[in-house]
């Protein structure tokens, strides 16, 4: 007879999961952190005030078994001890609320000590034991207590009714997964593998059995999700893994994944998967601000969500935003927590690279402090993830908008307003020191200082003079929570600068050059990690600014497409560079861009490095190169959501002239998006995509260099080749696509350039302006006679 399988869970989450009620609020304003450290200074204060007899921090734990599984509850008491002969188990809380306005303990509270007396009086032989709430205010440290007596029937039935009602969640759960790893027996991969695929699916497969990194630079057309996906969901039915985690930039390729999880459910799989969207594309409300009083969805929202969730559980498979917003309606439940309730019973979760990595957004039912799993993570096109894990662990504070808070809080807190003060005087300082940026050696007092004000506003936000208080300080008091919780991460992977912005405003920030440790932190988390993308080259770099691991697994997959599709042009005679830009530039790109539309009747798209330079080349072609038969479309820099649409409706298939499309490069058209056949025909890229100089671009440039790497690559070329990489991708998406791009800048013809194309441009040629036009038209020849 097989074992029955040991399920743990500690009696604080055994508890707030199934018994939690009423209301959602917006999560607490308090400080956490803050508030957990002094909460367990007060407590092991209030535990060394009772006396020796008083037991502190005492493990406990219970198995009960039932037909299928023992679950063990465990967890630690903060106090036993004895009072007249009576044994009492003391549960202690620190609260910012006022104790008079308490009249009973907390439900979820009190249910902590009841489990703990249970399994006390069980194992000592006891027939009643006492109850202790303990409430201790974290200023003023007054204290109010609860006290009953519990004979052993009322515990013992109270305690079975509590882990029955978790049961019946794991049971279901264990069924399942049982149904779930005997579908995946006969699992075929669903489609004839293309050229690479197989290679792709071996190498992931190979590294999530060693629990291993790898990094796939795998061209468009390979079928990167599906490679991925399959490998991952296999593993997970042979018990390599537990939860699957896809983890997008954008909300296109969550649905490309969607998508690969039904064709194999198609195919017979069962598996559950759920789409985390965000919470503003989600709420019902216009303002997604979780107040009882506004919202008929966060008021009684815990009485229900429990429900709401096991139903759909237990009858769908994918849950994606229509489905959950449906559900949602129909129990009154906030359809943004109900997504992140069902994450954890789920086999899979397609979400944002913020719900893992962000410091103030990862799911903290899988990634929190102390917490771990048998977690796979596919991260899609992770070349974005340099850039957003930059940004993730940085923080800054504005001058300016201490001054304004610090003006508005005035007539409600004068100690606000005078800690406000030592944090204005010192950013007033290091102004005084600086010209347009400075890097400093540290960030100074100015945490202690921020510190200190964040204490401050915990206390005014717990108990505000007016909804317009909490409404004015709330932002800033993010801002300072974000600055001191990314201070205590500042190590030698970041570069403390102060800089005037833009706008003339002045402030400090903390910047992390290099994300890999912070990034490196949650992949640990798990067990192993797939980074992929059509554009990760060189692997090198990428794996150095995603990972510290020194034995990441590399793999290259060839293109499936033939080069003879593509006509690839280095134009040599033109140039995008700051110092030949005028006139004449602008008139050679022009007419460049006219004769490679002119060669053939369909649709192009040119990508611009700025929109300044679109502008000005745009003006000169209406001016000189416009015809009749070619119109062309503008993306401009604020497009809405519909607009973005209409734009990219316009690349028909069948158009009945030419259509020319003038892009950023970087942008929303340079990535992601899927216009098949002859939808897209050509493209040009114009320049080398290098990002402008700015101070955070010179402060990695003289970073990297410091450290003996070549600092202007990372800082300015391999960023900007991805961009490039990116739109000249955007024109073969099929093997039946066929089209022509131009880079256009004599750089592309240099060894430093050449170096970091893909394989499968190594048929580039070279022409000018004089002869573009003929060897467009030889390929264009070609292809017609096929």
């Amino acid at each position: 007879m097989m074992e029955k399988p040991v399920i743990r869970i500690s009696v604080r989450n055994l508890v707030e999961f199934i018994l939690r009620n009423g209301d959602l609020e917006s999560g607490g304003t308090a400080g956490d952190k803050e508030a957990m450290l002094k909460g367990s200074r007060l407590h092991r204060k209030i535990q060394k005030q009772m006396g020796s007899h008083y037991q502190a921090e005492v493990s406990l734990k219970k198995d009960t078994e039932y037909e299928d599984l023992i679950l063990r509850v465990e967890g630690r008491a903060d106090g036993i001890f004895t009072q007249n002969e009576k044994i009492c188990i003391d549960e202690i809380k620190g609260v910012y609320k006022n104790l008079e306005l308490l009249a009973e303990p907390v439900l979820v509270h009190r249910a902590q000590a009841l489990c703990y007396a249970w399994i006390y009086l069980d194992d000592h032989g006891l027939e009643e034991i006492d109850v202790q709430m303990t409430y201790a205010h974290l200023d003023t440290e007054m204290i109010k207590r609860f006290r009953e007596t519990m004979t052993r029937e009322e515990l013992e039935s109270w305690y079975q009714r509590l882990l029955d009602s978790y049961h019946k969640w794991l049971s279901y759960q264990m069924k399942w997964r049982e149904e779930r790893n005997r579908s995946m027996e006969k699992l075929e991969f669903p489609f004839i593998y293309r050229k690479g695929q197989k290679e792709m699916v071996a190498g992931i497969y190979h590294a999530i059995s060693r629990k291993e990194q790898i990094f796939i630079q795998a061209p468009t057309g390979v079928g990167k999700t599906m490679s991925a996906v399959f490998p991952a969901v296999r593993s997970i039915g042979e018990g390599k893994a537990e939860t699957l985690f896809y983890l997008t930039a954008r909300t296109i390729t969550r649905t490309v994944a969607q998508d690969a999880f039904e064709i194999l459910r198609k195919n017979g799989l069962l598996f559950k998967t759920v789409t985390i969207t965000a919470k503003e594309k989600l709420c019902f409300c216009e303002k997604p601000e979780c107040n009882p009083e506004t919202c008929p969805y966060a008021k009684g929202h815990y009485d229900r969500i429990n429900d709401a969730v096991y139903e759909l559980w237990t009858n769908e498979q994918s849950f994606d935003r229509e489905t959950i917003l449906r559900q949602a309606e129909k129990w009154q439940v906030c359809p943004f927590e109900m997504s992140l309730e069902l994450s954890v019973w789920m086999d899979a979760v397609i979400c944002d690279y913020n719900y893992v990595f962000d410091p103030n957004v990862y799911l903290k039912r899988f990634f929190g402090e102390n917490i771990s799993g048998k977690y796979l993570f596919l991260i899609d096109e992770a070349h974005n993830l340099v850039e957003r894990g930059r940004e993730m662990y940085s923080a800054s504070i504005c001058l300016e908008d201490t001054i304004q808070i610090r003006k508005f809080i005035k007539p409600y807190s004068q100690k606000l307003w005078k800690k406000l003060g030592k944090v204005v005087s010192q950013l007033k300082e290091l102004r005084n020191g600086c010209d347009s940026w400075k890097v400093q050696e540290n960030a100074g007092v100015l945490p202690i200082s921020l510190l200190s004000v964040q204490g401050e506003m915990d206390q005014l936000l717990e108990e505000p003079p007016t909804q317009e208080v909490t409404d004015g300080i709330l932002d800033f008091y993010f801002t300072v929570r974000d600055f001191l919780n990314i201070s205590e991460l500042v190590d030698e992977n970041y570069v403390v600068y102060t800089a005037f912005g833009e706008d003339g405003r002045f402030y400090m920030k903390l910047f992390c050059v290099n994300p890999a440790g912070n990034l490196q932190k949650f992949l640990d988390k798990g067990i192993s990690t797939v980074f992929f993308s059509a554009t990760l080259l060189p692997l090198k770099y990428y794996s150095r600014m995603l990972s510290t691991r020194k034995e990441n697994f590399g793999m290259y997959v060839e293109s499936p497409f033939e080069q003879k599709n593509r006509c690839l042009l280095i134009c040599r005679d033109v140039s995008s560079r700051y110092t030949r830009r005028g006139y004449e530039e602008y008139r050679k790109i022009a007419e460049y861009i006219a004769r490679m539309s002119w060669q053939k009747k369909g649709n192009y798209m040119v990508f611009f490095p700025s929109y300044k330079l679109m502008d000005d080349v745009w003006q000169v072609y209406q001016e000189e190169f416009s015809s009749g038969w070619v119109r062309c479309i503008c993306q401009h820099a604020s497009m809405t959501e519909r607009e973005r649409e209409e734009f990219l409706e316009e690349f028909t298939e069948e158009s009945a002239d030419t259509l020319v499309g003038f892009c950023v490069m970087g942008g929303i058209f340079s990535e992601g998006i899927d216009l098949i056949g002859n939808r897209l025909i050509g493209a040009a890229v114009i320049g080398t995509g290098l990002p402008q100089v700015s101070c955070e671009r010179e402060i990695l440039k003289e970073y990297y260099d410091a450290k003996g790497e070549q600092g202007f690559d990372y800082a300015y070329r391999y960023p900007g080749m991805n961009k490039v990489l990116q739109a000249a991708g955007r024109v073969i998406r099929t093997r039946k696509d066929r089209g022509t791009i131009l880079l256009m800048d004599e750089r592309f013809t240099g060894r430093d350039y050449r170096m970091l194309f893909p394989r499968e441009w190594n048929d580039a040629a070279v022409c000018i302006l004089e002869n573009v036009e003929q060897q467009l038209g030889a390929f264009w020849k070609r292809e017609e006679k096929k």
